[in-house]
């Protein structure tokens, strides 16, 4: 007998499944993963974070509404289960049960592997009987994670476990030691090439564009979570600068440069945050000790020296023209 080389049994499955109506199992929708949803019971965010052999996961995955829940659609991905599975929560069903009614609307179901968490905690999930294994999920106070496709039995657990043990980090910074423990514990069997995280806030947001508080996405990478814990790294310092920012409209400037400090201690090679930094300082009143920080950026790239000339003329620059002359000098 024949054995089936390991392209041919996967064109095998996908005939299968092509076999099967639009409306039981996307096809095109092919998501093999890891992932968590997860709530912080002292803040109320919640969260998804995903790891998959696949591009993009996240865009399929991953789905979340600040005062409404979370969802990790996967496996043979129906998608509808992100927007439908936040409609139903918003409107007042919880997650375990709106996870039921999508379950049983689908008759592509046995291939889906679907977990939905709510803004009260309530958390459920399914992994259908024909989810390629390993394929388990574990359902826990204010969690559940999940996975298919795995290089062993060993990964689910290990998800659960990093989850317990890091219960004194941030959420995002949790999720992302769940999915480093994911890996580490054997991971996809086809290895890795993209992952993504997202959080949101307890309450509903007036603004769509405020409704995620962390929202990245790495599609292909050779190290996707490495590369999302460096992104988390720098979402957080940029949260830094925001708030100096703010500190400076409302006339703190020490509290500005303590959140400016903080943002060039995490990233101190970021000319970026430097240039800023040097900026708000000047605006102030600080000019004499904004200009070393101006010289040693100009010096790395003189760019920053032009675009310092164009600031003024909108406003974002209030020193005198001597003053400007005495920086773009440097």
């Amino acid at each position: 007998m024949k054995t089936l080389t390991p392209k041919l049994a996967l064109i095998m499955v996908l005939l299968l499944v092509s076999q099967l109506s639009y409306s039981q199992v996307y096809k095109d929708q092919f998501a093999h993963t890891f992932s968590i949803v997860a709530r912080d019971v002292k803040t109320g965010e919640m969260a998804v974070g995903v790891q998959s052999h696949w591009f993009n996961v996240g865009s399929i995955v991953a789905w979340g509404k600040s005062g409404v829940g979370v969802v990790a659609t996967q496996s043979f991905v129906n998608p509808a289960y992100g927007p439908n599975g936040l409609e139903l929560m918003q409107n007042g069903t919880s997650a375990k049960d709106a996870l039921q009614i999508l379950v049983k609307k689908d008759e592509g179901r046995d291939f889906r592997q679907v977990a939905m968490l709510d803004v009260n905690g309530a958390v459920n999930a399914f992994t259908g009987a024909n989810c390629v294994e390993s394929a388990h999920q574990i359902v826990g106070d204010n969690f559940s994670v999940q996975a298919n496709m795995m290089l062993n039995d060993n990964v689910v657990p290990a998800m659960e476990g990093a989850f317990k043990t890091y219960s004194n980090l941030p959420l995002a910074e949790r999720v992302i030691k769940v999915l480093q423990a994911a890996q580490a514990a054997g991971g996809d069997i086809r290895g890795r090439q993209s992952a993504a995280l997202i959080v949101v806030g307890p309450k509903l947001t007036e603004n769509t564009w405020q409704d995620k508080l962390v929202d990245l996405n790495v599609e292909d990478s050779d190290n996707p979570i490495k590369e999302l814990d460096r992104l988390l790294k720098v979402h957080n310092a940029y949260n830094f600068m925001n708030e100096g920012d703010l500190a400076v409209e409302h006339g703190d400037m020490k509290k500005a440069m303590t959140a400016y400090g903080t943002a060039q201690n995490m990233f101190p090679e970021n000319l970026e945050m430097k240039y800023w930094t040097a900026i708000a300082m000047a605006n102030s009143g600080q000019l004499d000790e904004a200009l070393p920080l101006f010289k040693s950026i100009f010096e790395k790239d003189n760019n920053w020296r032009e675009m310092t000339k164009r600031l003024t003329k909108p406003g974002l620059l209030t020193v005198s023209e001597a003053d400007l002359n005495r920086i773009i000098k440097l």
